[in-house]
């Protein structure tokens, strides 16, 4: 994907790979591990600010969504790092299964998260928070309760995103803390009123601007975990009727820096290719043909961390790892 000479960081449908990236590194942990047991490996090495009311977001998914984290994997976590933390979602800006709290908890006791408390952010309504920096606002909308955590934790199921292109940490959180009636309509509503009016470079800075906002909020409290399992095309908002996965499995990958995080999970996506690998085509196109990757240098851009790492190896040391050597023992998906 690379063209051989620099392009704008502004074009969010080109790859600019590792080599023609400069900057600092920051730490990313990886682990092969897909298991509950990998998971709490992968959040222990990016724990170590996280304490008082602490907020965990992740997609707990439409009913019987196929591809979620499991909340088996999930139960155990909490009931050992995250004893007495709390899962945090909001509601949906789209009608279905989570549009109003009431129907939102129904989906949530039926997908299994019945295990910790649950709170519905923006049942209460939204409170607005500043975004520093940004081009499109001054201020965006979460869900009020988001206040009344002191550190945040995203557990984050990687995969492709229908508008988004892929959806890592920053789509879970962007996307996920901002309140459904107005920092998501911030976020897609276009000047016209069109509901999904936004798109592409700007729908990825919109996005974008939503999560600094949420993670300067709680600063140094934040620590980041990506699970690259059953990674469809699709968002799991889309539930049953996600397109069939047919990318191979990785790992689990955590970092205190949510750029290097998501750049990680995305190289990683793309040395699939390079490795000889296939399955991964599908999920490549999806991130290119929706801009995704404005996603990442727009994060760069604004401050929020590195784009540059060193991917360690937690399952042999903590060894240094290359990203050839990280998606070697990719497995197919488990179906």
């Amino acid at each position: 994907m690379a063209t051989g000479t620099p392009v704008p960081a502004t074009d969010g449908n080109i790859y600019i790979p590792p080599a023609e990236r400069t900057g600092n590194e920051s730490i990313v942990y990886f682990t092969r591990d897909l298991s509950a047991g990998g998971l709490r490996k992968a959040y222990a090495k990016v724990n170590g600010q996280i304490s008082g009311n602490v907020a965990v977001k992740l997609h707990t998914g439409e009913k019987d969504g196929p591809n979620i984290i499991p909340h088996t994997w999930v139960e155990e976590l909490m009931g050992n790092e995250l004893a007495g933390a709390t899962i945090v979602e909001t509601n949906t800006y789209y009608e279905g299964d989570r549009d109003s709290t009431e129907k939102h908890r129904e989906t949530i006791a039926h997908n299994g998260w019945t295990f910790a408390p649950v709170d519905i952010m923006d049942e209460d309504g939204a409170t607005d928070l500043p975004v520093l920096g940004g081009r499109w606002f001054e201020t965006i909308g979460v869900g009020t309760h988001m206040l009344d955590y002191h550190a945040l934790v995203a557990l984050t199921h990687f995969k492709g995103h229908t508008m988004g292109g892929f959806g890592g940490s920053n789509k879970n959180i962007g996307i996920g803390c901002a309140d459904a009636v107005i920092g998501k309509a911030q976020i897609h509503r276009s000047a016209d009123g069109a509901q999904w009016g936004v798109t592409q470079e700007e729908l990825m800075e919109r996005m974008t601007e939503s999560t600094k906002a949420t993670i300067d909020f709680f600063g140094k409290h934040t620590a980041y975990v990506n699970v690259m399992r059953n990674m469809s095309v699709s968002c799991d908002c889309e539930g049953l009727q996600a397109q069939p996965v047919v990318t191979p499995n990785l790992g689990i990958l955590s970092s205190t820096d949510i750029l290097a995080l998501d750049q990680a999970c995305v190289d990683l996506v793309f040395a699939m290719t390079d490795a000889g690998l296939v399955g991964n085509r599908d999920l490549v196109d999806r991130m290119i043909t929706r801009h995704g990757m404005r996603q990442l240098t727009y994060m760069r851009e604004l401050g929020m961390g590195n784009w540059n790492y060193i991917l360690i190896d937690l399952d042999n040391g903590g060894a240094r790892l290359s990203l050839a050597d990280a998606v070697a023992h990719a497995v197919p998906f488990e179906g």
